[in-house]
């Protein structure tokens, strides 16, 4: 079974089914018909890049490196889809909001995989980190394509600015993590697992940002880019790791083993791990990176992590890194379990 969608924030079948919405505006129906037929362009070039990434990483060498501090950029496609666009100069002190937005926010994510992980950007070598903005006209999505991060600016009335929420931002990112760790397949079992580390860490990087613990974090995906007709049809986010079947989410997502969709699309099934890391998390208390969060790391940085993973292997690994990571913490591992267990993955 070939890709049948690429590492974006919102699924191609979604975006579709809101292009038959009768009730949107026509400009609103034309951003999303243009949104769409610009999914398989980038695709392939997603596809074939993370190959790559993933050949080269037999033949690298572990002494390596490129950056002890990851460069970060950001150009300007000028609501074209020409890629990478024209580079903005000092974006950080950039006069356009979304420049300075994507830069900032790479820069922390760049900073919360340091303090957090230890990891020196998404290759751990300090890579360069790309982003794009301003492609194509309303273009309602964001995606990684195997190079870097690029933005759309949304329609203004179902999606605002891309960058304007962190979470969209760390979850483009952390697809790049994941190409150069375990190269989750983007099929199957494993293409769930692919999705399902980019909204986790999203979620944690959005709480960290906050110092939110457990309790006061929303466990939203994307309520930063959802716009007034969305909001008017009782959407508040793309999706919930609280509750991913929940009618406010865009993305709506199974989230029982038992509900899992063969031959789905990555982004319905990886509410099946999303929702077991909440439920990890909710019983471990605290915030979540500190340590439901590096078991999910561990996890996905093992060596045994392999590209066509299953649920259940990957609940494996991470009971195996809670007792690794936290020996004298047997609720821990207890609370990985339970977690994994309140998803009916055993």
């Amino acid at each position: 079974m070939f890709l049948r969608c690429g590492c974006c924030i919102i699924p191609k079948d979604v975006l579709e089914r809101l292009l038959q919405d009768p009730t949107l505006p026509a400009k609103t129906r034309a951003s999303l018909e243009s949104t769409v037929a610009q999914e398989s362009i980038w695709r392939r070039l997603r596809v074939a890049q993370g190959a790559a990434i993933q050949a080269r990483l037999f033949t690298l060498e572990s002494t390596t490196t490129l950056a002890k501090v990851p460069s970060i950029t950001v150009n300007d496609c000028q609501n074209t889809t020409s890629l990478p666009g024209k580079p903005v100069a000092n974006p950080g002190k950039s006069k356009d909001q979304t420049a300075k937005r994507a830069f900032d926010r790479t820069t922390d994510v760049v900073e919360f995989y340091k303090t957090c992980f230890g990891r020196n950007s998404i290759d751990d070598l300090g890579m360069t980190l790309m982003s794009s903005i301003h492609y194509d006209v309303n273009y309602n999505n964001a995606f990684w394509n195997g190079v870097h991060m690029t933005y759309g600016d949304g329609d203004g009335q179902l999606f605002l600015d891309f960058t304007r929420a962190n979470d969209v931002v760390a979850h483009e990112l952390a697809h790049g993590v994941t190409e150069y760790t375990s190269g989750f397949v983007y099929t199957n079992e494993a293409g769930g697992l692919n999705e399902s580390m980019s909204d986790v860490f999203g979620s944690m990087f959005r709480q960290w940002q906050k110092n939110q613990t457990f309790s006061r974090a929303d466990w939203l995906i994307g309520a930063d880019i959802v716009g007034p007709a969305a909001k008017a049809r009782g959407y508040k986010c793309l999706r919930d790791l609280a509750d991913p079947g929940a009618k406010h989410c865009i993305s709506p997502q199974p989230f029982r083993y038992k509900d899992y969709i063969p031959g789905g699309d990555p982004h319905d099934n990886s509410g099946i791990p999303n929702h077991a890391f909440y439920l990890a998390a909710k019983a471990i208390g605290g915030r979540s990176w500190e340590k439901a969060g590096k078991v999910w790391y561990a996890a996905l940085t093992s060596r045994k992590a392999t590209k066509n993973m299953k649920f259940k292997a990957f609940a494996k690994l991470t009971r195996v890194a809670a007792k690794t990571l936290f020996p004298s913490e047997p609720a821990v591992y207890s609370a990985i379990d339970k977690g994994w267990a309140g998803v009916g993955v055993s």
